[in-house]
């Protein structure tokens, strides 16, 4: 490493901006583990005092009406009723941790405002370690909220595991798939019809969105993957590689509904790539066809059958609501149950 050139004086300015930006971001952080905190601390107390007056009618509200007065008499604007409550449903929330310490650094308010709206304590507890040990911002957390992410696990069925990511020498393929997936950040006509390669191109232009809908664990490998036999040459829509499945992931996109012909090409870029690009120590290559519509036939009386390297997937490219998308999830549970033989 080359020694700092001192009389250099962007050099110095540089590290001094680098300076004030850690400071910076280490007092945000202080600043934010203090705030939740005592946010936490406050609605325990107020729960407290309601048990005080518990058979009184409307005495919960008086109290929260006059802690807001004198709260923002004193420490101005902030304090409204409506902030009190949220902060007393944060900690009925949130009343078994040890004062939000374990999360609080890494937790913002604004994430813990999202999580409080999730009504299924598993979901909301599992969407809350995902949210730590992935670094979600508050907006990805409100996406993968939004869509479902937790409901959407291919083998919900198998959730058990899927809760204790420690345990990866036990875990399988299907719990890191989503099924459906939702694409609306590609911004695909819905109304009128596209190509194969309009869907790759738009896939590959936000790839960073792409990535986190596709879940943990995964990274870019190539675009048209050429593989070549002694008599024909081949190309792979999009490959990629799951650092915690350590295998390869090859994915192949259909802008129709899927058929046999789909998934017999998709069979054989599977043996292929695990036959000439698969290294040892590699687990088998796993493949994901993503199309418009599933059917529960093919998935029945094709190779996807029992195959537990083989996934069908259907994808949407707009964001439905919560009562469709969870309409979806069920029909494409039945699927799921047709190919794995349940």
């Amino acid at each position: 490493m080359m020694d700092k050139d001192i009389n250099n004086p962007l050099d110095y300015i540089s590290e001094i901006k680098q300076i004030l930006a850690q400071a910076r971001q280490k007092g945000y952080t202080a600043i934010n583990a203090a705030m939740v905190e005592a946010y936490w601390l406050i609605g325990r107390r107020i729960v407290e005092q309601e048990m005080l007056g518990a058979e009184r009618a409307g005495y919960g509200d008086e109290i929260i009406k006059t802690l807001s007065d004198e709260l923002n008499a004193e420490f101005g604007k902030g304090f409204s009723i409506t902030s009190l409550k949220n902060i007393r449903k944060f900690y009925l929330a949130f009343r078994e941790e040890q004062k939000g310490q374990t999360l609080s650094a890494q937790l913002s308010w604004s994430h813990y405002e999202r999580l409080m709206r999730v009504s299924d304590t598993e979901a909301r507890d599992w969407y809350l370690n995902e949210a730590v040990s992935q670094n979600w911002s508050v907006r990805t957390l409100d996406q993968n909220i939004s869509t479902l992410y937790y409901q959407r696990l291919l083998s919900s069925h198998k959730k058990e595991l899927a809760e204790n990511p420690e345990n990866l020498d036990k875990r399988t393929t299907d719990e890191f798939i989503k099924n459906p997936a939702v694409l609306e950040f590609l911004k695909l006509p819905v109304n009128k019809s596209y190509t194969e390669q309009e869907f790759e191109q738009a896939l590959i232009d936000n790839l960073q969105q792409f990535l986190l809908e596709l879940g943990k664990g995964f990274s870019f490998v190539a675009r048209q993957k050429h593989i070549r036999t002694e008599t024909s040459d081949f190309y792979i829509d999009l490959v990629f590689y799951n650092y915690i499945l350590k295998c390869f992931v090859i994915i192949e996109l259909k802008t129709n509904k899927i058929t046999h012909q789909d998934i017999g090409q998709l069979d054989m870029y599977v043996r292929m790539y695990d036959d000439l690009k698969r290294t040892e120590g590699d687990n088998p290559t796993v493949g994901i066809l993503l199309c418009t519509e599933t059917d529960s036939t093919i998935a029945r009386y094709s190779v996807l059958h029992e195959n537990k390297q083989l996934f069908a997937n259907k994808y949407l490219p707009y964001l439905p609501t919560e009562e469709e998308l969870a309409a979806e999830i069920e029909r494409e549970k039945l699927v799921i149950k047709q190919q794995l033989g349940l």
